[in-house]
């Protein structure tokens, strides 16, 4: 077994949800030791927070500047070797440049930054580390996504004709309607959450969750977003029309608002010869629609699926896997990564998708308010 990778977290600290996912995923495949972190602004609850999870306080750090300066003091056989960035979205980018600029591989929280001209000069930085640089878009490390994304490559659906994404939750839903409440939110507020709400924060993820399984970009879409009060400045609901192609089009749905909805996250892709159907509220079935055959059901751990998706299923088949275990598969595919191992191109988000997703982001916000037209996306 090769020596753990040296892991540093910053943020994520408390209750936090995306905390304690990162971190339980890291340590599923036995590939990382958590060894410092900035996991609180305050240093007495970074502390007690270190001590809580069990974690060595000697190198939890009053802040992410001494972080970066005491780190660079160490051999290179001892210091941090990747560090996640699990802060809210603001902080992304100046915590990944200055993380790539002193040498660090990076897992970045998405989306990666809070602009796409921010976006572009982080990727220039990382072009110049030359480092491992992951987005963790988790759900692609579910391994019936990674079946769905093989299947298609090796033509399973022929010529795609239409893509239908659809990502509801209705969290914001009994908060937006008060008003001391909603201004309270920091996924409300632009300043911290970038130009989106709900498309920078879950509709996202269904633009990469087409790109990833279908290999192809979309080319222009046209977005109409819902505020629900004039005081509130981000989207909590929107509809995107996306263009691939002349002849592939589709559309993205996101809401945050939509009454009793957990984490409905799903995508169909419909082509000439089947269709896909994925749920991640059930992501153990996959179903292939035909018009001539009856509907087929795919799981994991079966040996009818594709490397990608058995190198992701840690257990027997009828034994469930869940968001845990598709961060993990994130967390592996880095590890081969900064181990110079061989791995599929399909284990890790890059920089490109960072890049992309702010591209999308940027597109829908300016098609709603130039007046819910067509937009080009780079």
């Amino acid at each position: 077994m090769p020596k753990k990778i040296r892991l540093g977290i910053l943020g994520g600290g408390g209750d936090s949800l995306i905390g304690v996912l990162h971190r339980v995923a890291s340590h599923i495949n036995d590939n990382y030791q958590i060894t410092g972190a900035v996991f609180n602004p305050d240093f007495k609850e970074n502390i007690g927070f270190a001590e809580e999870i069990d974690v060595p306080t000697n190198r939890i750090y009053k802040d992410f500047d001494t972080f970066i300066e005491e780190e660079m003091k160490l051999p290179k056989e001892e210091r941090i070797q990747v560090c996640s960035v699990l802060t809210p979205n603001f902080l992304h980018f100046p915590m990944a440049k200055k993380l790539l600029d002193n040498g660090f591989h990076v897992i970045c929280e998405k989306p990666m930054t809070t602009t796409l001209d921010e976006a572009k000069i982080l990727q220039e930085a990382h072009q110049k580390a030359g480092t491992i640089f992951a987005l963790t878009h988790t759900y692609t490390g579910y391994p019936m996504v990674r079946q769905m994304r093989e299947m298609i490559k090796a033509g399973a659906l022929g010529k795609i004709h239409k893509i239908d994404a659809r990502y509801y939750q209705g969290w914001i839903n009994p908060i937006i309607h008060d008003k001391a409440q909603r201004s309270t939110v920091w996924r409300l507020d632009p300043k911290k959450a970038g130009i989106s709400s709900c498309m920078g924060d879950i509709g996202v993820h269904a633009f990469n969750l087409i790109e990833y399984t279908t290999g192809l970009e979309i080319k222009s879409l046209l977005c109409d977003f819902n505020y629900l009060y004039e005081d509130n400045q981000m989207d909590v609901d929107g509809t995107v029309l996306i263009r691939m192609s002349d002849y592939v089009k589709g559309v993205i749905r996101g809401s945050q608002v939509a009454t009793g909805e957990e984490n409905g996250l799903a995508i169909s892709i419909y082509g000439e010869k089947a269709a896909f159907r994925w749920e991640q509220e059930r992501p153990n079935f996959l179903y292939k629609m035909s018009d001539t055959e009856p509907t087929q059901i795919y799981k994991p751990g079966h040996a009818y699926n594709s490397e990608l998706s058995l190198d992701g299923t840690k257990l027997p088949a009828g034994h469930p896997e869940g968001i845990f275990d598709s961060m993990a598969n994130i967390y592996l595919g880095v590890a081969k990564a900064i181990r110079g191992e061989a791995y599929n191109d399909g284990e890790y988000p890059t920089m490109h998708d960072g890049v992309r997703g702010m591209n999308f982001i940027e597109a829908t916000v300016a098609s709603h308010k130039g007046g819910n037209v067509w937009v080009d996306m780079e």
